[in-house]
């Protein structure tokens, strides 16, 4: 029998404040050579349906962490033409199989475990790097932007949180943070989310930086998770060279994107992230800006998905069907 989970009984299922410990295990045994994770393929879809071009992208993160009972894929669909269908541009699943078997064993909604795993890395650099952290500045206003602030929040204790986004999408943001029990509010400058920040996070789909670098407070952390492509940008190159080190999930392919490309470091500069959490980070003066850059990895929704498989079972949630 597998269990299939909607993304509403994934999200009844998740506990963020747990899953960062879970998140933080994953990396750390990704940085020590413990998981399989093999290359993603990403390859065009739709081309011969509606003429000649292609529709979508499709993507196929598959992973396993040595340990754990089942492995992961996670299959991806990216299509931008969907807002123009009423539909989210982006749908994920994540399909559970047995690893001493094979079983297949769950195939669950795997949107709200992506935004979730990729929140615990705010969560982890502030955790690690910021404990005291009182002042957060978000950059951008979507999905992430909620998701980071919220696993952000499970370990600072937070009396200010700014959100800037060039749309009107801060006001609205910031008002959902509020709904939650978040001290947030929509500021209408990026230097003003930024200014005396203890921590600040751009989530955004930017292609230039979305802040001013002189506008970093001293000792400030920043965790980039926005930029994915050669093509996306979010961090000014002063921010990256200024900092003390900067942390990274998987630091060959942060190296390739523009952030870092707009640089003169590459993924050698890089520190795993699971070596910080592994062996932790001392600054060589409280005044450096340290920086966390994320792409994202399968290993986390390998982890994340197993996790909330278990809770699944343990409430009873989902719905067994035969294959």
């Amino acid at each position: 029998m597998v269990l299939v989970l909607s993304e509403d009984e994934v999200g009844e299922a998740l506990d963020l404040a747990g899953l960062v410990d879970v998140v933080g295990d994953a990396l750390v045994k990704q940085a020590a050579g413990d998981v399989e994770r093999p290359d993603r393929p990403h390859f065009a879809v739709g081309a011969g349906l509606d003429g000649d071009d292609p529709l979508g992208t499709g993507i196929a993160m598959p992973a396993y962490v040595h340990g754990d009972d089942q492995y992961a894929t996670k299959l991806v669909g990216v299509h931008e033409g969907n807002a123009e269908r009423g539909l989210p541009t982006i749908h994920a699943q994540i399909v559970l199989a047995d690893a001493r078997t094979g079983v297949p064993e769950a195939f669950m909604g795997g949107t709200t475990v992506t935004n979730a795993r990729t929140g615990c890395i705010g969560a982890l650099a502030v955790r690690e790097l910021a404990p005291e952290a009182a002042t957060l500045g978000v950059l951008g206003a979507g999905a992430q932007a909620r998701w980071q602030t919220r696993a952000i929040e499970t370990v600072a204790s937070l009396d200010d949180v700014r959100v800037y986004s060039p749309s009107d999408s801060r006001t609205a943001c910031a008002a959902d943070l509020r709904d939650e029990g978040i001290p947030a509010r929509a500021v209408e400058r990026p230097s003003a989310a930024v200014d005396g920040a203890d921590a600040v996070v751009t989530a955004t789909t930017a292609t230039e930086p979305v802040f001013p670098a002189d506008a970093l407070a001293p000792g400030a952390v920043v965790v980039a998770v926005g930029a994915f492509t050669a093509e996306m940008r979010e961090l000014d190159a002063a921010v990256l060279e200024r900092a003390g080190a900067v942390f990274a999930d998987v630091p060959t392919e942060v190296a390739d994107t523009g952030d870092l490309l707009a640089t003169d470091l590459d993924a050698a500069d890089l520190v795993p992230l699971g070596d910080l959490l592994a062996d932790g980070y001392e600054r060589g003066s409280p005044d450096e800006p340290v920086v966390v850059e994320s792409v994202g990895s399968a290993t986390l929704d390998a982890a994340a998905g197993t996790t909330v498989y278990r809770r699944a079972l343990e409430r009873g949630a989902g719905t067994e069907i035969s294959l």
